[in-house]
């Protein structure tokens, strides 16, 4: 989607607040909002924003994980398994 599409200035943004956040809730498309002329906020519906979230979590985890096997900052599979069974053993023995 183009943000190009939907850019609206903050004077009509300010007389037709309810229309703009109903549209941006049926829609799911984000609203760019301009101040003399530059874009300056973009307003996008709760459920658009807590998916956008929850995906840059996960590139941040995935970039960390990367990270660490290029530092050497990981054990192969079978160990990583083999200590976690000794460590649920030895936690049923305490």
């Amino acid at each position: 989607m183009k943000l190009s599409e939907a850019v609206v200035p903050i004077s009509y943004a300010k007389s037709h607040t309810a229309q703009i956040i109903a549209g941006i809730v049926r829609g799911r498309k984000p609203v760019v909002i301009t101040q003399n002329g530059h874009a300056r906020a973009i307003i996008q519906d709760m459920q658009s924003y807590e998916q956008t979230q929850e995906s840059l979590a996960l590139l941040k985890i995935l970039a960390q994980g990367q990270a660490d096997i290029r530092a050497g900052r990981f054990k192969p599979l079978r160990k990583a398994f083999a200590d976690a069974r000794k460590r649920a053993r030895d936690a049923e023995v305490a």
